[in-house]
């Protein structure tokens, strides 16, 4: 049976035909509704993200734990042995133990103050982009102060503090402080940097080239970076410790893995050098100009690490710049002959 269409029709408010039905009873859906719904259109069940336990941090810190248990331990059964022995020489083992421990504390003291500098020196750097995007002139202000007490312990740049600090004032727009902060505080840092870094490449470039074992140019180069990183980190105002040093290093490699180095250098090479000067350089200089313009690199990407404030007002230090030095020197010995290369008779 099907049911009749009503034709639309005009009802008075007050017409006893006009039924109105109650609000819960025309919107509350009935039980059967509810059951043939589709499932896909039902909300989906949030599950809580299970966490996940950290059993290598858990590893390393019971082991360091057991290590320290150990150590503390074998000092102790020394002291008591050397009581039993003889009474003076259990007070000069307890002297001693006190002594290593007193230094070790402030060992620890200085590499986490070192590492605080850092972190420090890398706040700064953000604050710095941070106002150069924003323009915020109150926040420019509060950054040139923590930019002078971080260089109030450098005496070359007492000149430049005193300029920043009478032209502060005069200042309005945030951006234009940073820049007037890194014009003055690091220009002459920079300059600093690039003779460091130059006179880093020349060094293990030579070396390398006169070296005759693979493992000791390996060690040089390691500990020459290591020293390049530690002045560079001193000069910009962070001077950090061994642990800083260490971190460091490990970001400029990240930064070499990601931008790659070794494909860049030999660029370098290629571009600069020229195909008539490497005819006449030895596969030793080769060696040696290759590791140098590594080091170079390495100088450069540290020095973004460790400047507190970005390069937007002065020019980035290049390799392409860095690489004339190592040019020059590379010239002198091949016209001198590269070391240890007898000239054969048929050339006399």
């Amino acid at each position: 049976m099907t049911e009749t269409l009503r034709k639309p029709a005009i009802f008075s408010v007050d017409d006893p035909r006009l039924v109105v039905a109650e609000p819960d009873k025309a919107q509350r859906p009935g039980v059967e509704t509810l059951v043939e719904a589709p499932v896909e259109n039902l909300p989906a069940a949030t599950l809580p993200r299970k966490r996940r336990v950290p059993w290598g941090a858990m590893f390393w810190s019971a082991l360091s734990g057991l290590v320290l248990l150990a150590l503390g331990l074998a000092i102790t059964s020394l002291i008591e042995d050397l009581f039993a022995r003889a009474p003076w020489l259990g007070g000069v083992g307890l002297a001693l133990a006190l002594v290593a421990g007193l230094a070790l504390l402030v060992v620890m003291l200085r590499e986490i103050v070192g590492l605080v500098r850092l972190a420090t020196v890398e706040s700064l750097r953000e604050r710095a982009q941070s106002v150069i995007a924003s323009d915020d002139r109150e926040r420019g202000r509060a950054l040139m102060a923590d930019m002078l007490a971080l260089t109030r312990r450098i005496p070359r740049l007492a000149r430049a503090r005193a300029r920043l600090d009478d032209h502060k004032a005069d200042i309005i727009d945030g951006r234009d402080l940073v820049r007037l902060a890194e014009r003055e505080l690091m220009s002459p840092l920079d300059i600093e940097a690039r003779r460091l870094v130059v006179s880093a490449s020349k060094r293990v470039s030579v070396v390398t080239a006169i070296s005759p074992r693979a493992a000791v140019d390996m060690v040089f180069v390691l500990v020459n970076a290591l020293s390049l990183i530690r002045k560079l980190a001193v000069l910009y105002g962070g001077r950090p410790g061994a642990l800083g040093v260490l971190k460091l290093l490990r970001q400029v490699m990240s930064h070499l893995a990601v931008t790659g180095g070794v494909s860049l250098t030999d660029s370098v090479v290629q571009q600069v050098i020229g195909h008539g000067i490497a005819a006449r350089l030895s596969a030793r200089l080769g060696e040696g100009m290759v590791n140098g313009l590594l080091t170079a690199r390495l100088g450069i990407l540290a020095i973004d690490l460790v400047r507190p404030l970005p390069f937007h007002e002065l020019p980035r230090p290049a390799l392409n710049d860095l690489a004339g030095t190592l040019l020059r020197a590379a010239k002198s010995k091949a016209g001198t002959g590269a070391p240890g290369r007898r000239n054969s008779p048929g050339s006399q």
